[in-house]
């Protein structure tokens, strides 16, 4: 069965969400952005300009752990 998809941040700056998803990718964490933005008229008002970054529950705590700048004290 498919693991459920967890928000993990929010941001309004599609470059930021790339840079972050980029991120988190490069340890291995599987990640998906979510808009409700339409590609020729960009929104940034409110709920519109929402670009969220959803990653695996099983990955939750890693990825804001990364996020946050924290390191893997393992």
């Amino acid at each position: 069965m498919g693991e459920d998809w967890i928000e993990v941040f929010v941001t309004y700056d599609l470059m930021e969400a790339e840079m972050i998803k980029d991120l988190l990718e490069s340890g291995g964490i599987s990640v998906v952005l979510r808009s409700s933005k339409v590609s020729p008229y960009p929104v940034n008002i409110g709920k519109m300009g929402e670009i969220k970054i959803l990653v695996k529950a099983g990955d939750k705590e890693t990825a804001e752990r990364v996020i946050r700048g924290e390191e893997d004290k393992e």
